[in-house]
């Protein structure tokens, strides 16, 4: 089990690697204490028979050659559940692999349900199991034990077999497109950049009133830039609770901030406390035409249930005809918000157009019906 500590042996893997057709990656890492996750170590495996290693960020070494391999089109970066892994190298290096190949993804379009687990996938693909013993590690901690290495390869080892049968599968099935547009949202920039204006929005309040909204805004807007400035976790500079407390006590000094009962005791003095004290402020000096606004859920909207409930039945048909996750094709909020008259959802797009969409929304206008044959719901095209 190699472990590669510098550039120099870096790129000497990262240039046999570009004469493959496929690397597989993983990485570990922590982010408990900090905003940005902090890369301890990255797995990498070429085809069977090829080396794999694993790479120690915290020794020093660069990692301009790994992101050099990552824009190299000729070879197919392969990944499990790539969201957290992406995010990290956007952040470190301004880089997505390209191209991208994702097996969770692609297991999801294979009919192997929704959300697949890597471990499942090893047993159920690559015969084998896996040794959780080390799963929850602190991976910044060296020396790594063997046994935590071998955690750490059996992550990208088994991962070829995956790769290569999930490939194969969406060859024979004509698919591949499936997973490309998937996989669009994973290499935009904006799926990792958090805007600290709309931080609000991930603040749960049953309050919707414009002037506690504003609040809450700028209560956001301030502790998750200071967040990201300093790189702590947004829940160290005060918690959703404290935030709506804030908001509904409008503290206008410190002496109000020190009667707070849920705000941190470092968080009502200093920096923090007069970041709080400005967010205040500016909300309350926020003209009304400016206060945010939620955006109407699906249960605001005017939904015909008949046609909800008919839309579920097609969806089920529709996703065991193609052996793919219903979830995946729709979600319940999807179906309500079609049979509510709204046509941007992602279900009636892309290659969900094909699968359940175009039926959809003709069963919205009226030109098809169902019919039960047997065990199976069947489209019928109406007069």
């Amino acid at each position: 089990m190699r472990t590669l500590t510098t550039t120099e042996e870096l790129a000497a893997f990262c240039e046999e690697a570009k004469h493959g057709p496929y690397v597989t990656v993983d990485t570990e890492f922590l982010r408990e204490r900090t905003y940005y996750a902090r890369l301890c170590l990255v797995q990498l495996a070429l085809p069977e028979g090829g080396e794999a290693v694993l790479v120690d960020p915290l020794s020093g070494l660069s990692l301009e050659p790994l992101y050099d391999l990552f824009v190299n089109p000729k070879v197919v970066k392969v990944f499990h559940a790539a969201r957290q892994d992406l995010e990290i190298f956007f952040v470190e290096g301004n880089v997505f692999p390209e191209p991208l190949f994702d097996t969770q993804v692609a297991a999801m379009v294979c009919g192997f349900g929704e959300q697949v687990g890597y471990e499942t996938l090893v047993r159920k693909i690559a015969k084998a199991s896996l040794d959780k013993t080390s799963r929850f590690t602190d991976w910044s901690r060296r020396p790594l034990s063997e046994a935590q290495k071998k955690y750490a390869l059996a992550d990208v080892t088994h991962l070829r077999v995956i790769y290569e049968y999930l490939a194969a599968e969406l060859e024979k099935t004509n698919r591949e497109k499936w997973v490309r547009e998937e996989l669009q949202v994973l290499t935009d920039p904006a799926t990792y950049v958090v805007n600290p204006s709309e931080a609000w929005k991930r603040v749960k309040t049953r309050t919707h009133s414009g002037k506690f909204l504003a609040l809450v805004q700028e209560l956001a807007r301030f502790r998750e830039s200071y967040a990201q400035a300093r790189n702590i976790p947004r829940n160290r500079v005060f918690k959703d609770e404290a935030l709506l407390e804030l908001a509904s006590t409008r503290p206008g000094t410190e002496e109000d901030l020190s009667r707070a009962r849920l705000l941190l005791r470092e968080a009502r003095r200093g920096e923090i406390a007069a970041g709080i004290l400005t967010a205040v402020k500016a909300a309350q000096e926020m003209p009304a035409e400016h206060y945010p606004k939620i955006e109407k859920g699906n249960d605001k909207l005017q939904v015909n249930p008949a046609l909800a409930d008919l839309l579920r039945v097609l969806l089920k048909a529709k996703s065991e005809n193609a052996a793919v996750a219903q979830k995946l094709i729709a979600t319940a909020s999807d179906l309500d918000a079609i049979a509510a008259g709204k046509r941007d959802i992602m279900a009636l797009k892309g290659w969900r157009h094909e699968v359940f969409g175009a039926d959809a929304l003709r069963l919205c206008n009226g030109e098809i019906g169902l019919a039960v044959k047997g065990q199976r719901v069947e489209v019928v095209n109406l007069p």
